[in-house]
């Protein structure tokens, strides 16, 4: 166990409790602990990478952390109905297809390595920044209409793009 596991671990410990604040509509908490999230996911990986303490827990459980995070807290928002249900299944869905393709291709015998593309990049970055707005929005009481629709439609792109660009690597990889 190293340092950055232990962050990422404490992010994970996380997600129930944002994930319960925006239920109750504490939408100053809520978004104190994703920037708190965020700022841990930097760390960790600052950690890992300056000071060698990579390990393959941390290469798993990192990506998990976040996801977990991201997705927690699109479903919840959805839930609560704060962003449109479509955007929500449209973001786990897509992760749901990366995850899928690589457990099939360990299945078949013929194991997939995903690496992040520049638009899975962007995509994320996209998901998290429209996260943190909306819960800011949401925690300083500034309305969503001036800039909600054309994030969302950007997000559902992006999100396309990036899926779209995963499942062309697979089919290439597993036909190959």
């Amino acid at each position: 166990m190293t340092i950055p596991n232990f962050i990422t671990i404490g992010r994970l410990l996380v997600v129930p409790l944002v994930i319960m604040l925006i239920a109750q509509g504490s939408w100053s908490a809520a978004f104190a602990l994703f920037v708190l999230a965020g700022i841990s996911d930097g760390v960790d990986g600052f950690l890992a990478r300056r000071y060698d303490m990579r390990s393959e827990l941390g290469a798993y459980l990192d990506p998990v952390a976040d996801k977990a995070l991201l997705v927690s807290i699109y479903v919840t928002m959805a839930v609560v109905g704060i962003i449109p249900a479509w955007v929500a299944i449209l973001v786990v869905s897509r992760d749901i297809l990366i995850v899928s393709g690589v457990i099939l291709s360990w299945v078949l015998d013929n194991p997939v390595e995903m690496r992040p593309f520049l638009v899975s990049k962007l995509n994320t970055f996209a998901q998290i920044a429209f996260a943190a707005a909306v819960l800011a929005a949401k925690a300083f009481d500034v309305s969503l209409t001036l800039w909600f629709d054309a994030s969302m439609w950007t997000i559902a792109a992006l999100t396309l793009a990036s899926a779209g660009a995963y499942l062309a690597f697979w089919v290439k990889h597993m036909a190959g």
